[in-house]
């Protein structure tokens, strides 16, 4: 993607709102603001917001996991089935 077709001075927004949402929508498409000739803000819409959120959380898990085995803070399978096996018998 090509940040330069998509940044607009914060005065382009104020005049075309409307337009701006719309074309967020259709392109999911970050859009860059500026003010007074410098990167500002990013818009984008909402599903790209919440998709960008939901692969972040992802990532998160990945590095706590990948930092637990670096720690080794494993467990082998048998030993999570032994436990969980035991956990179940116990109620």
């Amino acid at each position: 993607m090509k940040y330069s077709t998509q940044i607009k001075p914060i005065s382009y927004l104020k005049a075309h709102a409307a337009d701006v949402v719309r074309e967020l929508a259709e392109q999911r498409q970050p859009m860059v603001i500026t003010q007074n000739g410098e990167a500002k803000v990013v818009i984008q819409d909402v599903k790209s917001y919440e998709e960008t959120q939901e692969t972040l959380a992802l990532l998160k898990i990945l590095a706590l996991g990948n930092r637990q085995i670096e720690e080794g803070k494993t467990q082998t399978t048998g030993e999570v089935v032994a436990r969980l096996r035991k956990r179940a018998y116990n109620r």
